[in-house]
């Protein structure tokens, strides 16, 4: 392992024992302190199952939430962070561990991706929200549809890198700098990530690494703000985080064991299911006359 995949892991493990100590140390005065249900330990293998492969975890948890009227719509956010981060500081580790991407592009991603979550939200969340959801709805969607036409072979494939260099690597620094800022505009990082690294001709697995590592670091933050202000419901939280661990170790032997054909297929189903959401929402927010 090179030193600078090393450090990025030793930064995730010691972050997130910080935050397992935290959760343990409020965890008492929390005033709903109880044990999850089966519905709850199955809704966090199930979601983070689909968040490994690329589908983000937070949708698919909130639509569940409503319908089940699980949890009340104000401690939805920190329930989401708290619950879901064990499952993401797990596939940080994994993938990390197991996929061979080029160090320096992995560790500058990551970098960048919290740089932009740390300094691009102020002016990100002033932006409209309905044209950067038809913005990138329909990115996803043709970027989408041109993976299809490569893998029924309508035009040549690429996407064999494990490192980028050039403007290739500029570009996924930007991207990931802008991707990390959109996400106080509450885009997902997971999506759009894995579709620009493979547009730029990364293999689809090399993507993992580097969304799950800035993912977690993410959401690791964003969970111990929550914890301390106790505005997450604790059951719920600890049922994500029980089933969440099982989902993604499912998850992540078949994402390593599929082939590269297989990979893009994956890819590109992420990214129509992507560009759906995305589009479904500017035409529920676009104003009738």
């Amino acid at each position: 392992m090179d030193h600078a995949q090393a450090a990025l892991l030793a930064i995730i493990s010691l972050a997130a024992v910080l935050f397992l100590v935290s959760w343990w140390r409020t965890a008492r005065r929390h005033p709903d302190c109880r044990r999850p249900s089966a519905l709850e330990i199955a809704i966090g293998a199930v979601t983070n199952f689909f968040d490994t492969l690329g589908i983000g975890s937070f949708p698919t948890s909130t639509s569940l939430f409503r319908l089940k009227r699980m949890v009340r719509d104000e401690d939805i956010p920190g329930t989401l962070n708290i619950g879901h981060a064990p499952a993401a500081i797990a596939e940080a580790l994994i993938f990390i561990t197991a996929v061979n991407v080029d160090p320096l592009l992995l560790v500058c991603t990551t970098a960048s991706t919290a740089l932009g979550a740390w300094t691009g939200a102020g002016w990100v969340v002033r932006l409209p929200t309905r044209s950067l959801q038809w913005v990138l709805g329909c990115g996803s969607l043709i970027a989408g549809l041109l993976f299809i036409a490569v893998n029924v072979h309508w035009l040549p494939g690429g996407g064999e890198a494990f490192a980028l260099a050039g403007w290739r690597f500029g570009v996924a620094i930007g991207a990931t700098y802008l991707l990390g800022a959109l996400m106080a505009a509450g885009v997902g990082l997971f999506g759009p990530c894995m579709i620009i690294l493979s547009l730029l001709g990364m293999h689809p697995i090399a993507a993992f690494p580097i969304m799950m590592s800035a993912g977690a670091l993410q959401q690791i933050i964003s969970g111990i703000r929550y914890l301390h202000t106790g505005r997450y419901a604790f059951g719920t939280a600890v049922g994500l985080a029980i089933g969440g661990v099982v989902g993604v170790i499912i998850a992540a032997y078949l994402v390593k064991s599929l082939p590269v054909t297989a990979l893009r297929w994956l890819v590109a189903l992420v990214a129509l299911y992507v560009a759906g959401s995305f589009l479904r929402s500017a035409v529920r927010s676009t104003p009738t006359v």
